[in-house]
Order: structure tokens, then C-alpha cells, then sequence
């Protein structure tokens, strides 16, 4: 959300970040946000006992009341409603510390370590209905080094995922990256190809 934040601040950055919405009414980003001057709004789960739609309706009622256009998930633990998807379709996007389709879920980068995978990185994807499932936007790759720990190989992650994260927020605000048949269609002047980030400790 920070990186996302200091990329909208910019003048010449073709999105504006309007409004941080959570579910949980003291989460630090919240108060973030609001020493920015950034709107913020809180609509707990907990009160709607498992109605996830209808928690999800409260959510769109204030979405659509701050005029949002796009929703860009930063940290939103709780999987989306059909419901809430499909209203907003090709106008939510994700981003995952995975090379998508690979390593969805959770404990993707003790995941990779544990497949014995040799590369790594992370990806911004418009969202469907099936977790960490939609047509790909922008992926940053990272190699696995030798005797990598979770940890390590997160960390060196985390840095190409707020990178990476405006960029393509970008590409999508601008309409330089839009969905054709399920596939995320670029224009010319979309992401330059990502550069491979090497391991810290690699010469």
C-alpha cells in the first residue's frame, strides 16, 4: 500500500490513490494513510456472521461513494464473493509473491525453496473468482540462491513486488493494458522486460 502510495504522490503519475479501505477498523495502513491525507474507511467483517456478500455490498456502497474506479488489493486476506468479482471485473487487481500460475495460496517462498525451484519473483493479476487466478498484467523474477531461507528469498522479493506493483497500476490506469479474451492485451509502450534481480550475495 506504501509503495502504491509514494507512486501516486507523484505529479506525473496517471493514478490517484482516493481512498484505503480495510476490514479491520485499527489496521496500521489506516492510520497511515490518514497522516497522508489519504481518505480512509473501515468496513468490519466480523458484525455480518459470515455473509460474506453482504459484507461485501457495505464495501461496494462505499467504494462507489468515493467514486472509485479501480481496486487494488495490498495485504486483503479474505477471499472476494462471485458477487463482488464479477461487479467489479477487470477493474480489481492483485498482486502475488509468485510467478502465477505457479505457487498459488499461501507460504509460496518456503514453497519454492521446498520444490527446489530456481526461480522466484512475483505477479500483478486482474481478479477472477478463483484465488490468485486472472490474466497477468506484469511478473518481476528473482533466482533462487544456494542455502536461500524463506526469509531471505521473501525479502528479495518483497523489494521487485513494490516495484513492480505502480508499475503496473500504471499501465492499467493509463489503458495501456487491457484484458482480451482472458489474456492481458499491452500496448508498445507498456513494462520494458523486467530485469533478473540477482541473489545479494551473488558476485
Amino acid at each position: 500500500m506504501l509503495a502504491l502510495a509514494d507512486a501516486c504522490a507523484a505529479p506525473d503519475y496517471p493514478a490517484e490513490m482516493a481512498l484505503v479501505l480495510s476490514n479491520v477498523a485499527d489496521a496500521p495502513g489506516l492510520a497511515v494513510a490518514a497522516e497522508r491525507g489519504i481518505a480512509t474507511e473501515a468496513v468490519p467483517h466480523r458484525p455480518f456472521a459470515g455473509d460474506r456478500e453482504a459484507h461485501e455490498r457495505d464495501i461496494d456502497a462505499v467504494l462507489e461513494r468515493h467514486g472509485i474506479d479501480l481496486v487494488c488489493l495490498a495485504g486483503y486476506m479474505r477471499l472476494l464473493t462471485p458477487w463482488f468479482v464479477e461487479r467489479w471485473r477487470n477493474r480489481i487487481i492483485n498482486i502475488h509473491p509468485s510467478l502465477l500460475p505457479a505457487f498459488k495460496g499461501l507460504d509460496t517462498h518456503a514453497r519454492v525453496l521446498e520444490a527446489g525451484a530456481l526461480w522466484h519473483g512475483c505477479t500483478v493479476h486482474f481478479v477472477r473468482v478463483a484465488m490468485d487466478e486472472g490474466p497477468i498484467i506484469a511478473q518481476a523474477i528473482v533466482p533462487v540462491a544456494a542455502g536461500d531461507t524463506p526469509q531471505a528469498l521473501g525479502a528479495r522479493v518483497l523489494v521487485q513486488e513494490h516495484r513492480l506493483y505502480p508499475q503496473a497500476l500504471a499501465l492499467v490506469a493509463l489503458g495501456a493494458a487491457r484484458v482480451e479474451g482472458e489474456r492481458v492485451i499491452r500496448r508498445d509502450h507498456a513494462l520494458p522486460a523486467p530485469a533478473i534481480n540477482p541473489p545479494e550475495d551473488a558476485p
